[in-house]
């Protein structure tokens, strides 16, 4: 299976929180912390109200998690899963915007790194690009859309990004229907990190995922994400094979979906400036107050 947009910081900061979360759950889930930094008493206080979010949240650590009504991810041993309502959560405690379109996060119990889902209800894709993907001329689209999304960004107080380059160009696997790429970013603050993102074509949209975690950690990370994206499955009626005449057909087609679908139209008409939720799709951003809170490192127990 293969992957999904744009998300940006280091994951080892939030480790130091991920790991005082496990401490509310149970003992089998629990870690051990080396020694962390000293924080202020307002750090202190975030930090045990993420704890608290944490354990309040549904998590699923077997079985199968749903993603809407349309599609199921399977749970294996030493992940935890939460549906669209704990995602949402999750998603703004970190300092993101979300749309309601959030259906699923999974992570290792230590939530070390993580992945999030969510469905573009976009239509059918068409994949008659899958030989055509020019990857210059789509990071040059990149890069511009994010100029004008860094705008929106810094009215809202929020992290700006910069895109650098491809850590792994665009390619289709016609097989699995999936679309995959990766690129490297960098914050306001000068700190780089990877964005991988998998486009998971189906009959009435795209299920759009996005690996979250630091560079040092892709190598070792991305072939555990591919595994468990081999346990993604759409509904049958909702598989890209299910595709029927009458079908509501995407207004663009793979390129549209690596650069966010309506920005190729609007960079045409000058609506580029109005469409900035559609470049941030699939952004997924951890303040620069999380990164100074969470320099601890965990260390899994038996």
């Amino acid at each position: 299976m293969q992957p999904a947009s744009v998300m940006i910081f280091k994951l080892r900061p939030i480790l130091y929180v991920a790991a005082l979360a496990l401490t509310a759950t149970p003992p089998s889930f629990a870690q051990k912390l080396d020694a962390p930094p000293e924080v202020s008493s307002e750090e202190a206080a975030a930090a045990q109200k993420f704890k608290q979010l944490v354990a309040s949240l549904d998590w699923k650590t077997e079985g199968e998690g749903p993603l809407g009504s349309m599609a199921t991810l399977k749970v294996p041993a030493g992940y935890r899963f939460t549906g669209g309502a704990g995602t949402i959560k999750l998603m703004e405690v970190y300092g993101n915007l979300t749309n309601g379109s959030e259906l699923g996060y999974i992570a290792p119990l230590d939530m070390g790194w993580f992945a999030v889902f969510e469905f573009q209800d976009c239509g059918y894709v068409k994949d008659d690009e899958k030989n055509k993907l020019d990857a210059d001329k789509i990071l040059k689209q990149l890069k511009d859309g994010q100029v004008e999304a860094n705008k929106e960004l810094a009215k809202r107080g929020m992290p700006t990004l910069e895109v650098l380059g491809w850590q792994t160009p665009p390619f289709y696997n016609p097989q699995t229907n999936n679309l995959e790429w990766a690129i490297r970013l960098r914050d306001g603050a000068g700190g780089q990190t990877i964005n991988y993102k998998t486009k998971l074509l189906g009959r009435r949209g795209v299920m759009d995922v996005v690996l979250v975690c630091d560079e040092d950690q892709l190598s070792g990370v991305i072939p555990q994400y591919q595994k468990l994206l081999k346990g993604f499955a759409y509904q049958k009626e909702e598989s890209y094979a299910a595709f029927s005449k009458g079908d509501k057909i995407a207004t663009y087609g793979l390129t549209g979906l690596i650069v966010g679908g309506g920005l190729l139209a609007a960079a045409k008409t000058g609506l580029l400036a109005k469409l900035w939720k559609p470049i941030l799709a699939g952004l997924v951003v951890i303040g620069a107050f999380f990164k100074r809170i969470f320099t601890g490192k965990t260390q899994e127990s038996i």
